[in-house]
């Protein structure tokens, strides 16, 4: 197998991996073999096994002692560990976007994406086009942290970003018809452009304060899940990841 390809099946293993993992489709310590694995992915087992250890790094994978691995459960102090972490890391990289300035054409860039998001929604409060609002918000965040000039904090972005659920549409509506939810997703854009007209005019403080808080919708949604209306379990299987 050629050097691009095994790269292109290794990455596509992680990509599958995490995602049966968070749609619960792998669930929580479920022991996972490379053979079944390769099998249904329709890969060799090198990638599958790479990507078993590149997930063991993000924390979705344990390793066991004998060989193997284990798709982890967690605690809700580790999701909100998570989600908390990305703040900081994000914060940091709209402090720096706005104490170093950001170039013209990246600002321009992520105006546009503003723009794109504000048309996801309707006339009514609670009308959003989920989908085409979750990938603008995806890109939103990697423009944001492309802002900050620095591919040390861009990287960590990324990579905190994908520890389990704490990436910046974890825990959005989705399918589920809460209005709760939908309703915060405007609060979520008020707050994108804030963040963005800080960056604008050099407020490295209020950059990062916006940033932090604005992770912590993720968490919000969350609880929200646990502690309001705990029937909405079924239909956001990956928290069967998440033990008390």
């Amino acid at each position: 197998m050629k050097q691009t390809e095994a790269a292109t099946h290794g990455r596509r293993a992680v990509i599958e991996l995490r995602e049966k993992i968070l749609s619960g489709e792998l669930q929580g310590g479920m022991r996972l073999f490379e053979v079944p694995l390769a099998e249904l992915l329709q890969i060799s087992r090198t990638p599958v096994r790479e990507a078993m250890s590149r997930l063991v790094e993000e924390g979705l994978l344990d390793r066991l002692p004998n060989g193997g691995f284990i798709v982890r459960r967690f605690r809700f102090n580790d999701v909100v560990d998570s989600i908390e972490l990305r703040g900081v890391v994000e914060g940091m990289a709209a402090r720096l976007a706005a104490e170093r300035g950001a170039k013209p054409e990246a600002m321009a860039a992520i105006k546009h994406t503003l723009e794109q998001l504000d048309a996801c929604f309707g006339s009514q409060f609670d009308e959003v086009d989920f989908d085409a609002y979750s990938d603008l918000n995806r890109l939103f965040h990697q423009q944001m942290a492309e802002l900050s000039g620095s591919e040390i904090v861009r990287r960590e972005v990324e990579r905190v970003s994908a520890l389990p659920f704490a990436s910046p549409s974890a825990f959005l509506p989705g399918r589920m018809n809460i209005t709760v939810f939908r309703r915060s997703l405007w609060t979520g854009q008020e707050q994108h452009k804030a963040m963005v007209s800080a960056v604008e005019l050099r407020e490295g403080a209020r950059a990062e304060a916006i940033a932090r808080e604005h992770a912590r919708t993720a968490r919000h949604n969350l609880e929200y899940i646990l502690n309001e209306d705990p029937s909405l379990l079924e239909q956001v299987k990956a928290l069967a990841l998440i033990r008390g």
